[in-house]
């Protein structure tokens, strides 16, 4: 099935998008580590998707191909969460599904509750419960200077090292050191990074009106967000939420495991 690419404005800012197919219309949001993006996170799975539903997944505003904000906070959950309502606005009107990747995760559920239209949400390592930083992760939000510093990262999220390739860190590195990317994620993750965790954190009360059904992936063996701090907690607060731990899997399940993801998303999407 045949991707298109496509741009739309937020609040001035221009978003890349990536849109195709028909059927259950689903929203794909990607996570927030150096490089992040839709085909960064979802290259492997984003045809197949579209070959049963009607996908469109966004680069967040500062990440892949989308503009970035000229003034900071350049970290905006509050922008991310208007662009994902906008986003979904041209997803039509009727009932949709949203997928969400680590801090993204934060964003579909979020979502979910401020939308009614949104009856199913899928979530990958996802971030959205308060717990402490570990270095892991303080590791995957620092700018990595080098192709080893990359490797290190990488080596953190993927738990099968064959996966990370000299062809992967190179791309990836080309991305990373173009235009004012570096300056501009320096800045968005400057400071004390606890307090981005905390930023994405849901209060359980929010967590326990979602009207909608959850599926949440987690790699049993993800480092930088353990599916203890957070996937397995904010199910027991979510009342339609089940909880699927990926073994032999890191932070990226989308890329590690595609076929699982695939599965897991028609058994949540339906066919």
């Amino acid at each position: 099935m045949a991707i298109r690419e496509i741009d739309f404005e937020v609040d001035g800012v221009r978003v890349h998008a990536y849109e195709g197919g028909s059927g259950f219309p689903i929203l794909m949001i990607h996570g927030s580590g150096p490089g992040a993006s839709t085909m960064g996170n979802y290259r492997l799975v984003l045809e197949p998707l579209a070959s049963n539903y009607h996908v469109l997944a966004v680069d967040l505003i500062g990440f892949g191909l989308s503009g970035q904000k000229q003034a900071e906070p350049f970290f905006d959950m509050d922008l991310w969460r208007r662009q994902t309502r906008v986003a979904l606005g041209r997803l039509g009107s009727g009932p949709c599904g949203v997928i969400g990747h680590s801090l993204s995760g934060a964003l579909a559920l979020q979502l979910a509750g401020a939308e009614p239209r949104v009856r199913k949400v899928m979530t990958t390592g996802a971030i959205g419960r308060s717990f402490k930083l570990n270095r892991y992760l303080e590791a995957g939000w620092t700018f990595p200077e080098t192709k080893d510093d990359l490797r290190r990262v990488a080596s953190s999220i993927v738990h099968d090292a064959s996966l990370i390739t000299d062809a992967f860190l190179d791309a990836r590195m080309k991305v990373l050191h173009s235009n004012n990317y570096a300056d501009y994620f320096r800045r968005m993750f400057s400071g004390d990074k606890q307090r981005f965790i905390e930023a994405a954190a849901i209060p359980e009360a929010d967590l326990a009106a979602l009207d909608c059904d959850v599926l949440m992936l987690h790699g049993r063996n993800d480092l930088p967000v353990p599916a203890e701090a957070t996937s397995l907690p904010m199910s027991r607060a979510i009342p339609r939420a089940d909880v699927m731990v990926i073994a032999r899997c890191s932070h990226s399940i989308a890329l590690e495991h595609p076929d699982k993801f695939l599965a897991a998303a028609r058994l949540l999407f339906g066919h």
